[in-house]
């Protein structure tokens, strides 16, 4: 585990094996994740859906995903990521055979929510990738595996297709979405019998108590609390989605079900995180592992307005192109697959920036330019040149995706024996910011759209502020009591 150069095609070195195992296991259930995307023209026809079925069905893909992040983190950190990655990999496989084999409406609704949980993965690899590589080098590690693995729901949108095609007829959707469940549980079982958790010799930090994150102060607990309400409005908006006075899908019943479950996941949360940290009430002491939550709550917001804005723009961008300039399907949605693309350098640029210039300075210069980007996009109409809005669109997500790099070069230099917990937590804000961009789509015009969201980050660029540049070395206490001191800088 040298601090020198990466060298991302030396093969030799078990670290960089081990980054390309988890890469691709990330790409994976992206592919999985998204395989239905490119092909709903295809799902609709087999089964007469509605539009409003189909939103439906994009809606309740991404719906599980919120807390599935938060579920993992705690998973990755107590059994480790190497069981985690291979168990998700291979149940994930599963509910994809099921959803290719639907017979129903409602068959296909519930394999696509249950398959919303595959979106947790990133948080495992975060885990993973961070054990692997010393402070100096993991931001450049971090953001390969998230840039690299992101792109495939690219690779799932260019290949799956032609994939449906070869097998012919109507139908052939379901192989191409199979196909995906196959290699998913293929994967799941090589990377059981090729990952390791930690680097020979090392030791795996768990958390003393699962259920919550641990926090330093009384100040923190209550902090923590309040920071986990968004998650739920989230998820009430996205049920709100479904409802009777939108998509339809839940009845008024239902619904009302749905936010009463969530008020009481709330109240039981509280409770685990409660049992977690009794000891800041009972027996208060100094903890020579402390950490100050502001730091989670930094990075939960900067994912908020990053990785959030990105799924909400690719979500809505072939459209806008198609609207402003008169486009066909095709050219519009190639000309906005540019977006996606940079995920590819834009990544790992932004965690090798923050690894090479500080984690404070290079979140405070690309969420800034993110501000800008997303400003200058608010400003294109018809009387563009077309290539004069592609590049303002590309240049915008370089510092979109930079940002992504950046923010989780940071979260396993908080804690880390709690790195799942903490990737997980800022995870799940990426999806409630898509949520509340998308949200505030449905009742604005793009322009409008895209100012709310410079707006944001404008405010999330405030907040970095208060982030603390890690320093030195981070505290961990080894199972026999023991304080080991990890290279933080």
């Amino acid at each position: 585990m040298s601090s020198g150069k990466l060298n991302l095609l030396d093969f030799s070195n078990p670290s960089i094996r081990t980054l390309h195992l988890t890469w691709v296991a990330f790409f994976i259930t992206f592919v999985v994740w998204f395989s239905h995307a490119p092909l709903l023209a295809a799902i609709k026809e087999t089964f007469d859906l509605s539009q409003q079925q189909v939103k439906a069905l994009m809606i309740l893909n991404v719906a599980l995903t919120i807390p599935a992040r938060i579920v993992i983190g705690i998973l990755v950190d107590k059994f480790g990521p190497r069981h985690v990655y291979s168990g998700l990999l291979v149940l994930s496989s599963f509910v994809c055979f099921l959803f290719a084999s639907s017979t129903s409406y409602e068959m296909l609704a519930l394999s696509r929510f249950l398959l919303g949980f595959v979106g947790a993965g990133f948080v495992i690899g975060i885990r993973l990738v961070g054990e692997w590589f010393p402070a100096k080098q993991v931001g450049l590690a971090e953001g390969v595996y998230g840039g690299w693995g992101n792109f495939g729901s690219a690779a799932a949108a260019m290949t799956l297709p032609t994939v449906a095609l070869l097998f012919g007829g109507p139908e052939g959707w379901r192989y191409a979405i199979a196909s995906t469940g196959v290699i998913a549980l293929v994967y799941g079982v090589f990377f059981y019998f090729k990952a390791r958790n930690t680097p020979k010799g090392s030791t795996y930090f768990k958390p003393k108590k699962s259920g919550g994150l641990e926090v330093t102060t009384k100040k923190d607990f209550y902090f923590y609390l309040i920071m986990n309400v968004p998650m739920y409005i989230a998820l009430a908006v996205l049920t709100w989605k479904l409802g009777p006075d939108n998509l339809k899908l839940l009845t008024g019943g239902a619904a009302t079900a749905l936010w009463i479950g969530l008020v009481v996941l709330f109240v039981f949360q509280v409770t685990q995180i409660y049992k977690v940290n009794s000891h800041l009430f009972t027996d208060p002491q100094p903890q020579p592992q402390g950490y100050k939550f502001k730091q989670v709550a930094v990075l939960d917001w900067a994912y908020f307005v990053t990785f959030g804005s990105e799924l909400a723009v690719v979500s809505m961008l072939p459209l806008f192109f198609m609207d402003t300039f008169g486009l066909d399907a095709v050219k519009a949605g190639l000309l906005a697959s540019g977006f996606a693309f940079m995920n590819l350098a834009a990544r790992p640029g932004g965690g090798w920036i923050s690894d090479k210039f500080g984690r404070k300075k290079t979140m405070s210069i690309l969420i800034a330019g993110l501000a800008v980007g997303y400003l200058v996009l608010s400003q294109i109409d018809a009387g563009w040149w077309i290539w004069v809005a592609v590049a303002a669109t590309m240049c915008c997500s370089f510092f979109v995706q930079a940002g992504e790099g950046a923010v989780f070069a940071m979260v396993p230099l908080v804690q880390r024996r709690m790195t799942g917990q903490i990737a997980g937590m800022a995870g799940a804000y990426g999806n409630v910011g898509a949520v509340t961009f998308l949200t505030v789509l449905s009742f604005v015009d793009a322009s409008t759209f895209f100012m709310v969201i410079a707006g944001c980050a404008a405010g999330v660029f405030v907040l970095v502020q208060f982030l603390e540049e890690p320093e030195g070395h981070m505290a961990e206490v080894l199972p026999d009591g023991t304080v080991q001191l990890i290279e933080v800088s």
